[in-house]
């Protein structure tokens, strides 16, 4: 029976394998430090790009809701407060 290399099931779910290249020293504390965190490195760089994946999508999310709001005009100068009263003391 074949098998495919390329996906590996993780927690129910299909995941994808990827290679990537580190520098040497990189490489050493990335170990270091996944070994210090009782995880892998996979697991840390996985996580590091979901968390990052969140950062960006949740971004462009909140700047088209933005942009799709129709501009309308600021209302007249009075409905502001005067210097004055922002600068009382």
């Amino acid at each position: 029976m074949p098998v495919d290399a390329k996906k590996v099931q993780h927690y129910n779910r299909a995941m994808k394998n990827i290679t990537i290249k580190l520098d040497n020293d990189v490489a050493h504390w990335s170990k270091v430090w996944a070994a210090e965190h009782n995880t892998s490195v996979s697991q840390m760089l996985g996580d590091l790009l979901k968390q990052l994946k969140k950062q960006k999508t949740g971004y462009s999310k909140a700047m088209q809701q933005y942009l799709s709001v129709e501009p309308r005009p600021l209302n007249t100068a009075d409905s502001y407060p005067s210097r004055d009263e922002l600068h009382e003391r």
